[in-house]
């Protein structure tokens, strides 16, 4: 049982949570998911079954898009609703769609983050959450992050609680604090800010409409073989270029054995090997020819 499934998560539920029910619905233990989502947050986690946690990191490497909502006028200790509320300053006035899209222009391209306390960033071996549930501070990583696309998609002001709600999408680079965005949004437009919801679209080059719940997939194992709805490893080695190899340079790639340059029909930095039409390997081209990056099988 080998390959990926892009798992709905549900709000509630750590990605751990997901990877330990599938683990008993599936009756295996190798299993891991491409890039957590926070227990409030829902949308698309890729979870890779048997020899595709392999394949985690490439996964992880593609784009993420999400959807949420930013309520202006009130900041808390997570930067989401999860947290307390530490500033509030009233909206006294609507911020029109122009203020908010000018902000929203200046946020994109490549963009420097401090991470919030409530995350999972390691300082000196420790979490930054673990600091902050003993109420300690501590210095924290600037990140670097890419935002490709971040649009509004809605703007409404609420005169009895004196708050701004901004509808977003964003496009983004791995490893981006969409909470952090977003209250750095408000911040640019003059006050505090926290996102109320957010569910992830788009991750691994999977998006929402290829989803199954946790139920779905229950069912899906109770009727029928799960391989039928397992993504082939290739899906995560899309954006390389594929070699078929023929049966005496894969006896050598069976044995992590160097390929020359010119045996392969390729000029590519980065190709996956297959043979009878299997992915067998990752390989990088150097000066002396092509090298192993990893295997993924040698049966």
């Amino acid at each position: 049982m080998d390959g990926i499934i892009p798992l709905y998560k549900e709000r509630g539920m750590t990605s751990f949570d997901c990877v330990s029910r599938l683990r008993r619905i599936l009756k295996t233990k190798k299993i891991g998911h491409s890039g957590t989502l926070d227990p409030s947050v829902d949308g698309v986690l890729p979870i890779c079954v048997g020899n595709a946690t392999k394949v985690v990191e490439y996964l992880m490497q593609s784009g993420k898009e999400y959807q949420g909502e930013l309520v202006i006028g009130k900041t808390t200790t997570t930067e989401d609703f999860d947290g307390d509320v530490v500033e509030s300053k009233p909206v006294e006035a609507p911020i029109s769609d122009e203020k908010v899209k000018a902000a929203m222009e200046k946020m994109t391209g490549e963009i420097i983050q401090i991470p919030p306390m409530y995350s999972a960033v390691k300082v000196n071996g420790k979490r930054l959450y673990e600091y902050a549930r003993a109420g300690e501070t501590v210095e924290r990583p600037r990140r670097k992050a890419t935002i490709s696309e971040f649009v509004m998609c809605r703007n409404e002001y609420d005169d009895k609680a004196q708050e701004q709600h901004v509808y977003f999408k964003v496009k983004c680079s791995k490893g981006t604090y969409i909470r952090t965005l977003v209250a750095d949004l408000a911040r640019a437009l003059g006050y505090p800010g926290a996102m109320k919801w957010l569910t992830r679209l788009e991750s691994g080059g999977f998006t929402l409409d290829q989803t199954m719940s946790l139920n779905d997939i229950q069912d899906a194992v109770a009727h029928q073989p799960i391989n039928r709805h397992l993504y082939p490893i290739d899906y995560a080695l899309k954006e390389y270029p594929s070699v078929e190899l023929t049966e005496d340079q894969w006896q050598a790639v069976q044995h992590g054995g160097w390929l020359k340059k010119d045996e392969l029909s390729t000029t590519a930095n980065e190709v996956v090997l297959k043979y009878n039409g299997s992915t067998k390997a990752l390989y990088h081209l150097t000066s002396q020819g092509y090298k192993p990056t990893k295997m993924f099988s040698v049966k």
